[in-house]
């Protein structure tokens, strides 16, 4: 099968990403390797961490606000007795000491950073200082004042100790900085310390065994298996209400229009459900007592679905 001109590509490809490249260069490398007119990742992964990235192909774009919100979950290792300007291993050395700490002493402090909490993101990071990303101003030699920010750890543990690191699991909410995480839990300790490691396994619904590696996809010889790869849109929104409608209604929903919850006894008031027409998921609504109304409406899904329908 000839592919020239880019396709409308819809679904999910969650990568495996290696480290030492940048979110937008997996997006770009899958966009070609999908040959698809268009894509997106589920928010910035540094290029010193591996692990989950979604990658949202067409429709599924629409839904990356849903994903960027979930919870998310890091493998990380903390080297001790130094700290650097990246909080990683690609900076420069600021800060030492000659404490390292034991089990113990990092066992009692764990429970210190569950919770919310505040914290201050490294100046190598990907925020955005009037327009410009922090980090291309930090390389430039500007000193970057980095605005506070609240996140919420959920669970912190150790998994292992050794001579001179420990490797430990979060899970937390958007916008946490595990890397200034890693450097605050060597300053309580009465150390300093980086990250040595950083692998996220797992982003809202997908998790490390949902993954793909570039190198994996690259060596498929044709686009439609590299296709394969593709999870359905509605993977990213497990556990939700699902509400089934005709194809008048999904017609409606296309054209921005509510629904009556009366011809649906299913559809009980909620802030966010599923409408499928065929078992496709076609658009995402809110269901109160008067109106079932889209918040989002994937419209090639719907043409596409209601065309087969009308060609039987």
């Amino acid at each position: 099968m000839k592919h020239n001109k880019a396709d409308d590509v819809d679904g999910w490809l969650i990568i495996d990403k290696p480290c030492g490249m940048g979110s937008t260069q997996v997006v770009g490398k899958t966009r070609w390797l999908l040959h698809a007119n268009k894509n997106g990742h589920t928010g910035t992964l540094d290029p010193f961490a591996t692990g989950v990235l979604p990658i949202a192909f067409g429709e599924a774009t629409k839904l990356v606000p849903f994903v960027m919100g979930g919870e998310k979950e890091y493998e990380f290792v903390v080297e001790w007795g130094a700290q650097t300007d990246t909080g990683d291993t690609e900076g420069k050395i600021i800060a030492t000491s000659a404490k390292i700490p034991n089990r113990e002493e990092i066992m009692a402090a764990l429970p210190h950073f569950i919770g919310k909490t505040r914290q201050i993101p490294p100046m190598y990071s990907a925020i955005k200082i009037n327009g410009q990303e922090a980090y291309k101003l930090a390389r430039k030699g500007q000193t970057v004042e980095m605005p506070e920010r609240e996140v919420e750890i959920y669970a912190l543990e150790l998994l292992e100790e050794r001579k001179k690191n420990a490797k430990f699991r979060v899970r937390c909410s958007k916008g946490t900085y595990v890397r200034t995480l890693g450097a605050d839990i060597a300053e309580y300790l009465g150390s300093k310390g980086y990250l040595s490691e950083l692998r996220r396994i797992k982003c809202g619904n997908f998790s490390i065994s949902d993954t793909i590696l570039l190198d994996s996809l690259e060596k498929m010889e044709y686009i439609d298996k590299r296709r394969e790869s593709l999870l359905p849109i509605e993977t990213s929104l497990r556990d939700i209400a699902e509400i089934a409608v005709s194809a008048q209604d999904a017609r409606k929903l296309s054209m921005g229009q509510g629904l009556s919850p009366k011809n649906y006894p299913e559809a009980k008031p909620t802030e966010l459900a599923a409408v499928k027409f065929h078992n496709c998921l076609i658009a995402l609504v809110r269901v109160d007592e008067r109106k079932i109304s889209p918040i989002r409406v994937f419209h090639n899904i719907i043409k596409k679905e209601i065309t087969d329908v009308d060609n039987k």
